[in-house]
């Protein structure tokens, strides 16, 4: 994964909006409850004047924001006590050095501000995080100036509705010759399609094996838990979706109780990685089943087969269901 210029589906640059400094989460997901109440409805009901959106394929194509968002000057001298109850949680040592999921924090109000636009054709809530691409380029330390942007791009199929990437990047301010990070998060809208007619199953994500023909590793860790997990990240994230925090507010979109979210997932298993990873690497992550709360993950960090960096996965060990699973692969800053 390299660095490039966003652009639109025509290959055109897309705009380039600056807004004044990185948006808190909480409005928007107010903004974007509003916004899939009207995806809702006007998927329900496609004909009634103002309500009715065109997102059928009867109706129009789905089309992404053609613009990129951008805030520079951002600093990070105040970040300090943040920077350490994150890593406390994920189980980093203290540093004033973000890791890679921290940047993810950093970075993710704004591309949430994206899919909260009033022309972005899906809906924030339901949409089911796949996978995460990230490009660590080298140490980024309190006190560092830089520059966030964010955008959405390559709207393709899924067995299950629609995919898309959020592209979310981390500059010196000012920019420069390359970004510093660079995070590509994949989310599927369900019930959604293109209509091009696309076959079922084409859709560039690894199909979940099933669950009696997977013969876990040894596992390397244990991970407990506990009930207040989700609130926790939630707290330090700013990432307060309802699937996270309680029982109660989990069961309203269909879990049976509050589920991690999968970036602290992933966090607590880049850090198990450790220093072996060096200060540039290559994160990857692809999402299984979700993990209950309170619950127990097995996981297991092993050298890659070709000797390039680290496998890892996580798992439910009575019931033999993958959590996730991923890589890290040191790059040459």
């Amino acid at each position: 994964m390299t660095a490039t210029r966003p652009a639109t589906v025509a290959g055109g640059p897309l705009r380039i909006e600056t807004l004044p400094s990185l948006p808190g989460l909480a409005g928007l997901y107010a903004r974007g409850a509003a916004a899939s109440g009207r995806i809702a409805a006007g998927r329900a009901l496609p004909h009634l004047p103002v309500v009715g959106t065109a997102l059928e394929p009867g109706d129009g194509p789905l089309a992404l924001p053609d613009v990129a968002y951008r805030v520079s000057g951002v600093e990070t001298d105040g970040l300090a006590p943040h920077l350490r109850d994150y890593q406390r949680l994920v189980h980093e040592p203290a540093s004033d050095t973000m890791p890679a999921g921290y940047l993810h924090v950093l970075a993710f109000p704004l591309a949430t501000a994206v899919m909260v636009r009033g022309d972005f054709p899906l809906p924030l809530l339901g949409m089911v995080h796949l996978s995460n691409a990230v490009e660590h380029r080298g140490p980024v330390r309190v006190g560092d100036l830089l520059e966030v942007r964010a955008w959405a791009e390559n709207l393709r199929p899924h067995r299950r509705g629609v995919q898309i990437d959020l592209v979310a990047e981390v500059w010196p301010d000012g920019g420069g010759e390359r970004a510093l990070w660079r995070g590509v998060s994949t989310y599927l809208a369900k019930g959604f399609h293109l209509p091009d007619g696309s076959p079922s199953g084409v859709d560039g994500s690894p199909e979940r094996a099933p669950s009696g023909t997977w013969a876990p590793p040894l596992p390397t860790g244990r991970w407990a838990l506990g009930p207040g997990t989700g609130r926790a990240y939630g707290a330090v994230s700013g990432d307060r979706n309802p699937i996270h925090l309680s029982a109660l507010s989990a069961k309203a979109f269909g879990y049976p109780r509050a589920i991690a979210h999968g970036m602290y997932t992933a966090a607590r298993a880049l850090a198990d990685v450790g220093n072996a990873r060096g200060d540039a690497y290559r994160w990857t992550v692809h999402f299984g089943r979700p993990v209950l709360l309170p619950g127990t993950v097995d996981v297991a960090v092993t050298p890659a087969e070709d000797g390039t960096g680290f496998r890892y996965v996580g798992w439910n060990a009575p019931r033999r269901l993958k959590h996730f699973e991923g890589g890290v692969v040191p790059l040459d800053a």
